[in-house]
């Protein structure tokens, strides 16, 4: 090729769909007179085309390529003229791109509802923090690319002082028993009931991810995934729980459904834009029928990817408290990056999308974390109706990742660190604490929909290194 910078996974980043779109634009920046153009420029151009794709029409060179994000007129599903009225948590802190993207996803024809959570921040389609309500249908980029992410603590009766007492038995226990990113896997990795789901032969995306289901098993993906080892602060008596006022070891994991919920989502959100062409800007926003078999499909597949995120989950506290030689007092799991049919509080039946946002019903348990150096909390929903029974699902991004990348020093993020009394294993400077919201601001936001229970803050922290980090910080 022409241009060896430029990659297909530049131009889906921009958004490009698989298939025609790429290989039309990095067939045509072979030509002679772009072969010579930076990686910047080119991205630049091809963003442009994506925005703005009638102003291309009649560029002979660039025509077939703007057609791919000029909607059919035969088949194009127009956008409601209006934007319906949603809830917004803490707007101080949400950033223009998310508040633009949920207002569009409030004028699709099949939205009945929808509120942003104030950790909201860009995503693709619907963005990171928002929730959405709509009529017999799913979107798979409402659900996200990591379907089924979740929290799961375990609660064990030692007290915080061990932390302190064993901490290098600890770090060889996170070494020894979780693994991270796409080539980290356990030698002989445990067989769980998940992997006989009849999915896996009658849904064929599934079972093309099987093989690499089986061997992901029990481990976590990278970026903002974790498993960490840390207090947890019991404040309230009454509880769901069962654990008494006090402090605690404590073990709290973030991951989703690995490769297999990516292919998922891939897969359908190119079926659904293909038989749901929007316009450019709500292109990501394409919804599955769940009268058609494709919906069905997409549902099962769904909840197959979140019940083997919640396996995994399984696994690594198994693990660890099996090394640890300790039975947990106490469990708390929720999921978010999940669509749930629900029934609102208008008597609608709707099938609700929480990308990024904790479920938060009346009395159901979730934890909110904060960063690796800042307290997340466990909470028990209130049920409230304006935020669609939901809370954040943590602090939020404030930076992103190239942005964290540029902006914070190693230096800055050992010396965090060391303030906090944090040992960090893997992790990278694009998870730096300083690139995400404050907490205590966000969970101000949102008194009114969670009561806190308790704390649970971090001491030991394993994340993936691939993404740029390196294991020295905390002395690895």
């Amino acid at each position: 090729m022409a241009n060896p910078k430029l990659r297909g996974n530049d131009l889906r980043k921009l958004g490009y769909p698989e298939g025609r779109a790429i290989n039309l634009a990095l067939d045509i920046l072979e030509d002679r007179q772009f072969n010579k153009l930076d990686k910047g420029s080119a991205l630049a151009l091809l963003q442009k085309i994506k925005d703005d794709p009638y102003a291309y029409l009649r560029d002979s060179l660039w025509r077939e390529l703007a057609k791919e994000f000029v909607p059919d007129p035969s088949r194009a599903v127009g956008l409601n003229p209006q934007v319906k009225d949603y809830r917004r948590y803490g707007e101080a802190f949400i950033e223009d791109g998310a508040r633009r993207q949920m207002d569009t996803a409030m004028q699709l024809p099949v939205t009945l509802d929808g509120a942003l959570m104030p950790d909201a921040h860009q995503g693709y389609g619907l963005p990171i923090g928002g929730v959405l309500a709509v009529d017999n249908a799913v979107i798979p980029y409402g659900v996200g690319m990591d379907i089924g992410c979740r929290m799961a603590l375990s609660v064990f009766d030692l007290p915080p002082r061990y932390l302190g007492q064993r901490t290098q038995e600890l770090k060889k226990m996170l070494h020894a028993h979780t693994r991270f990113g796409g080539k980290e896997v356990f030698k002989h990795p445990a067989d769980d009931p998940i992997l006989d789901r009849p999915e896996f032969k009658e849904i064929a995306v599934v079972r093309g991810k099987r093989e690499a289901a089986i061997s992901q098993l029990g481990s976590s993906g990278s970026g903002n995934h974790f498993v960490e080892w840390g207090v947890v602060d019991i404040t309230t008596q009454d509880n769901e729980l069962g654990v008494p006022v006090g402090q605690y070891l404590g073990l709290l994991s973030h991951s989703g459904s690995r490769g297999l919920g990516a292919a998922i989502a891939q897969h359908y959100t190119k079926i659904a834009m293909d038989k749901c062409p929007l316009p450019p800007e709500a292109r990501y926003l394409a919804w599955l029928d769940l009268d058609t078999q494709e919906g069905q499909e997409y549902w099962r597949a769904m909840n197959l990817a979140g019940d083997y995120a919640s396996a995994c989950h399984h696994d690594i506290h198994r693990r660890l408290s099996q090394a640890l030689g300790e039975k947990p007092l106490a469990k708390v799991e929720n999921h978010h990056n999940f669509a749930w049919k629900e029934t609102l509080p208008d008597g609608r039946d709707a099938i609700v999308h929480r990308k990024g946002a904790t479920p938060a019903g009346e009395g159901v348990l979730g934890v909110i974390p904060g960063s690796m150096t800042a307290p997340g909390y466990i909470v028990r929903g209130r049920g409230e109706r304006d935020s669609i029974q939901s809370a954040s699902h943590g602090a939020g991004r404030r930076l992103s990742r190239t942005q964290a990348k540029q902006q914070v020093s190693e230096g800055e993020l050992r010396r965090l660190l060391r303030d906090k009394g944090v040992e960090l294993i893997g992790g990278g400077l694009d998870e730096a604490p300083m690139a995400y919201k404050d907490i205590h601001q966000v969970m101000a936001h949102q008194q009114d929909l969670v009561d806190v229970l308790g704390s649970f803050t971090p001491r030991i922290v394993r994340m993936d290194a691939g993404s740029g980090g390196s294991s020295k910080y905390g002395g690895e």
